[in-house]
């Protein structure tokens, strides 16, 4: 009675310490997502205003609003923003047009103000009359002539000849190209029908991505009502125009490394006060011996192994336009002399091919392996579930063959102002058109359903509604939840505003959600295994959530500093950015224990493969999205940096390293069951990982990360246009750079070939079926604790 005693009390402590996570979890998303959507809310309304008419100093109307929302969508039409940036966002090989623009306009001010006052040009007087013409620019440019009432904007003669200048070098770069890349008479001069004003107003297209620009610049430069820095915070770096790094900027970088030190001596304390990892795993030594002949294999998860070629086909595409943007920097208008190339896949089509089919097969691997658990969680095989994932499979296939080829027309503009529904979005990393966004929150609706119908059954005996499966039912749904923000954004919204929007994609659903899903599916992959129990798992799987919720979801804010948002990202974004850091590096000690795990399981362990790639996951989560994420998402680092080359760095670091990684690991866990055993070969995996790893680790630490700090050196010194600039990438260091980058990608390349045929011989060797639809398969419930099976009545 004694021993039951305890063992109760035990029970019920544990079970109070679970409970205990459940409410702080869902207490931090609460308070997360508050914070989120109150800042949105502000963002809002503090955003930039786009006047009803901006006119000249004699009331002559000189742009509008119309022609302001004509302009950003002749950006998004043409795929721009996959060549250069606006307000630091987009592509890194063109300029940063807001920062260009503003560097035009500046000088523009500085020549009228000289030839009005001295005669001359602005560099043709002396040291003393250039100060004080642009102590006078300065002051006349920062000046806010925003009517709110009329909802009008007055600009002076001086500003009036900065937006001509501006007009004239964008009539000049759009009809004879910029000399790096872009091509000649890219937009088209022509009238847009009346009727689809939403999408592209009426009139110049030149003349209305010119105005368009020139408000960036205008919002950049001048003062926020009531307020004594831009709206902009600052940005970009301009001394001429009275751009400096604010104090916010500089507090907050030291405010959130300091904050950083103090949680992470916190948290680590109750890491492992309370022990939180994986500690309460089998006894070493007596982990279950697995036998794939005797896992069960259904014809749904034998027709998941299409989707894991298709992944390893369209990762060795997509590396391939990779390879081709790679070369652009060397050779900016052809490839090694041919025209023809770049006249098909200039940069901007091929970066958004780059961007978009890295998403499409990282998405493609993670649905094929929900395919794949779902029975072994549900223990049958639902009914017509293999119909569904081969109508599923067709419908992937539409949407990559009909989203690039709808991209490619609309770019080249033939697709008139049908662009945004069915071209190019205008937006990096949801560049689908509307129609193509539609069509994927339909096909992972359906994953979804596959998944629901297979996990029903679990989910009906697991009596904990916050357990393991519910877990891994929850971070499912999440999945097309979290995209459906992608249709927030339509032509007319605020560049800034829509901005907002555009990072729940990027940060939340493919770095945060993606994450989430990647931790629960890594915990239950270690129990469905035998690895870890499950009551352990649970556990550390709830407080990984509250660190990664907590810290990530508030984080996004370091996307907000300089784009036209309100200055309370400044310290938000900061100090949630670095504490992201936090959970990611306790990963690595997860890690560390998965690769115990593998020794542990003996030489005839099955799944090395898919260990190798987990351990990659957690090393690259830690020096790719936790160390050079927290590099450039530092306030006064960002201001220097927004948009160059150590942005990619931390991108390809996390993007590939992170989620591409973990893509692989899943696709080989999955693979492994379904593929005959005698026809698997882990020395190729280990070939593949080996290759894949060092390759991404030279495109980073060699080519990458050094240009990044020559980058933002030039910034420094000259300003953040001249970091941009043409002139800068051509210098002959960042050439040789860039040039032996091919070293590098070439071994990562060997490494998707590899994966790529492995994959190819896979599939002519699956298992078939053992069980069929409606049958019960022989599999570990994972409904109940290990206990509660024990002793059903506890």
């Amino acid at each position: 009675m004694e021993i039951q005693r305890g063992t109760t009390l035990n029970k019920v402590v544990k079970t109070n310490r679970n409970g205990l996570l459940k409410s702080v979890l869902m207490v931090t998303i609460l308070l997360s997502f508050t914070v989120l959507l109150a800042g949105g809310y502000w963002i809002f309304k503090e955003q930039a205003p786009r006047p009803l008419k901006v006119t000249n100093e004699k009331g002559e109307v000189l742009f509008t609003k119309e022609s302001i929302m004509g302009g950003q969508a002749v950006f998004q039409k043409y795929g721009l923003m996959d060549y250069g940036t606006v307000l630091g966002h987009g592509s890194y090989m063109g300029p940063d047009y807001t920062a260009e623009a503003l560097k035009i306009y500046t000088e523009g001010m500085q020549n009228f103000k000289a030839n009005k006052q001295y005669g001359r040009d602005f560099k043709a007087l002396t040291a003393d009359q250039q100060t004080v013409i642009k102590t006078n620019v300065i002051k006349e440019m920062r000046k806010n002539r925003y009517d709110s009432a009329k909802d009008t904007m007055k600009l002076t003669n001086a500003q009036a000849f900065g937006l001509k200048k501006v007009r004239e070098h964008y009539q000049e770069v759009f009809t004879k190209g910029d000399g790096w890349g872009l091509k000649a008479n890219l937009i088209k001069e022509t009238d847009m029908p009346e009727n689809n004003r939403a999408y592209v107003a009426n009139g110049d297209q030149i003349t209305q991505i010119s105005d368009f620009f020139f408000w960036t610049a205008w919002l950049s430069s001048t003062v926020r009502k009531g307020d004594t820095i831009t709206y902009t915070n600052n940005w970009p770096y301009y001394e001429d125009a009275g751009n400096h790094l604010s104090f916010s900027a500089v507090w907050w970088s030291g405010a959130s490394i300091t904050l950083f030190v103090l949680m992470v001596g916190i948290i680590l304390f109750v890491f492992y006060r309370y022990q939180f990892g994986m500690k309460e795993a089998y006894k070493e030594g007596h982990y279950p011996k697995i036998d794939l002949r005797k896992i069960p294999v259904t014809s749904s998860q034998v027709k998941s192994g299409k989707y894991f070629v298709i992944v390893s086909a369209l990762f060795f595409v997509q590396c391939m336009f990779g390879a081709l943007l790679a070369h652009y920097y060397i050779e900016p208008d052809s490839f090694f002399g041919i025209k023809w190339i770049h006249d098909i896949l200039p940069f901007n089509i091929t970066k958004g091919y780059h961007l978009q089919l890295a998403i499409f097969w990282i998405a493609t691997a993670w649905l094929g392996m929900g395919i794949y658990v779902a029975p072994l969680v549900g223990g049958y095989e639902p009914k017509k579930q293999g119909l569904l994932v081969d109508i599923l499979f067709w419908a992937l296939v539409v949407l990559v063959v009909g989203s690039m080829a709808g991209e490619w027309l609309g770019a080249n503009g033939y697709l008139g102002n049908n662009w945004f529904l069915f071209g190019h979005n205008g937006w990096e990393y949801i560049e689908l058109g509307r129609i193509w966004q539609l069509i994927l929150i339909v096909g992972m609706l359906i994953w979804l359903f596959i998944v629901y119908r297979g996990i029903r059954a679990g989910l009906k005996r697991e009596p904990d509604k916050g357990g393991l499966i519910h877990l891994l039912f929850y971070s499912a749904i999440a999945v097309p939840a979290f995209y459906i923000f992608a249709l927030f954004i339509n032509p007319g919204t605020s560049f800034t505003f829509a901005d907002y929007w555009r990072w729940w994609i990027i940060h939340l659903w493919v770095e945060g959600i993606f994450e989430v899903f990647a931790v629960v599916v890594i915990g239950f992959l270690m129990v469905q295994l035998g690895l870890v129990t499950k009551k352990s798992t649970v556990r550390q799987l709830y407080f990984q959530l509250i660190l990664l919720l907590g810290s990530g979801v508030i984080g996004i804010g370091h996307h907000y500093y300089y784009n036209g948002s309100a200055e309370v990202w400044l310290g938000l974004g900061a100090v949630f950015s670095a504490l992201e850091v936090i959970p990611l590096t306790l990963l690595i000690l997860e890690a560390y224990e998965q690769y115990k795990m593998m020794r542990e399981g003996g030489i005839d362990f099955p799944y090395k493969g898919t260990f190798w790639f987990l351990i990659s996951v957690a090393i690259w989560n830690l020096v790719g999205a936790g160390v050079l994420g927290f590099l450039i998402n530092l306030p006064a680092v960002s201001y220097f940096e927004h948009g160059q080359f150590l942005t990619p760095a931390h991108g390809h670091g996390s993007m590939m390293g992170v989620y591409g990684m973990f893509a692989v690991a899943v696709l080989l866990y999955s693979l492994r069951n379904i593929v005959k055993p005698e026809f698997w070969n882990d020395k190729w995996i280990k070939v593949s990982c080996i290759l894949l790893n060092v390759g991404l680790a030279g495109m980073v630490f060699l080519t990458l990360l050094p240009v990044g700090f020559i980058q933002i050196k030039e910034a420094f010194h000259h300003g953040y246009a001249a970091s941009r600039s043409a002139s800068f990438l051509q210098k002959d260091l960042v050439q040789t750079l860039l040039t032996w980058r091919a070293v590098p990608d070439t071994i990562f390349l060997i490494g998707v070939v590899i994966l790529l045929l492995f994959c190819i011989r896979a599939l002519f060797h699956l298992r078939k079926p053992t069980h069929k639809e409606g049958e019960k398969l022989p599999v570990k419930d994972l409904a109940l604790d290990e206990n509660e099976k024990e002793n059903p009545q506890s």
